[in-house]
């Protein structure tokens, strides 16, 4: 074969090659931990890295109000984690709006200057809980999982790769990570009404049928469970004038209550969110001279 016949053969070669190059994963860079708070686990084309994420949301926990007795459990977990005194893993659940996340980003915000740090995991990827564990591990800083709105199907391949992961089974240890998770469903598994018939009782005692119990155990788990409920009227509308004081509006018109009442009923819910939202429409139209 003379050089006239190799040419073309490396002409292809080399045309493969970059269409390979394509479909590799990009090396991601190591992340700077003393500039970033937090950070997202990634994947793609199979391989998952952290991604440093530049500006992350931080609120004052100062901010939230009705949920003081999970604030003050889940702000004593992370300042016992943060000791290195044994902490649990959390699970946060109930009705939507009520701060459950907000919470979490909150934590981080007043323990970021002790060492603490976030990284946000999607439920599809919580297999990859031990890969984030060995990449953490050994850094001077502790380290909070956090996986937003939980929730499973019934064969979901997650559902056991958090199971093995809140067991403490995923290789070389997780002292230095918790996970905090937050959730609607208290079981994160949805639960039907014709399971109620796979009961069976025998004397006094209830037997759950498998499945029943498979839902449960996976909540049990968490060491720590917070539940989140929906607000009253009264504690709806004193958090929509906490955020009308904190947006400028002490001059708010004195029907602004009937108007907050308006929103919560469009949208069905008297939650933390909906007050602040509130809160931000009406400060906006106040601003522009529309608040009527």
């Amino acid at each position: 074969m003379n050089a006239a016949d190799i040419a073309p053969l490396i002409t292809r070669a080399e045309s493969l090659l970059a269409r390979l190059e394509t479909l590799l994963p990009t090396e991601s860079e190591a992340i700077d931990w003393t500039q970033s708070l937090a950070a997202r686990w990634v994947v793609q084309r199979g391989r998952g890295a952290l991604v440093a994420v530049t500006h992350p949301q931080t609120l004052d926990l100062d901010d939230l109000l009705g949920v003081d007795r999970a604030k003050a459990a889940l702000d004593r977990n992370t300042r016992q984690f943060l000791a290195r005194a044994p902490a649990n893993d959390a699970l946060l659940w109930g009705s939507r709006g009520t701060g459950k996340s907000s919470l979490v980003k909150a934590l981080l915000g007043r323990y970021a200057s002790a060492g603490l740090r976030l990284i946000e995991v999607d439920r599809d990827h919580l297999a990859d809980l031990p890969d984030i564990a060995a990449g953490t591990a050994g850094l001077p800083y502790r380290f909070v999982v956090f996986c937003d709105d939980l929730s499973f199907g019934g064969d979901d391949p997650a559902y056991k790769a958090l199971k093995v992961a809140l067991d403490g089974s995923i290789a070389g240890g997780r002292e230095h990570l918790l996970i905090y998770a937050t959730s609607n469903r208290r079981h994160l598994l949805p639960e039907y009404q014709e399971e109620n018939a796979l009961t069976r009782h025998v004397g006094e005692e209830i037997h759950f049928a498998e499945a029943v119990e498979e839902k449960i155990s996976l909540s049990e788990r968490f060491g720590l469970w917070l539940s989140f409920h929906a607000f009253d009227q009264e504690r709806y509308l004193d958090i929509a004038a906490h955020w009308l004081r904190q947006l400028g509006c002490e001059r708010a018109l004195a029907d602004w209550r009937e108007d907050a009442l308006r929103w919560a009923l469009t949208r069905g819910s008297r939650s933390g969110r909906a007050a602040y939202q509130f809160a931000r429409d009406y400060a906006g139209r106040l601003a522009l001279g529309d608040a009527t």
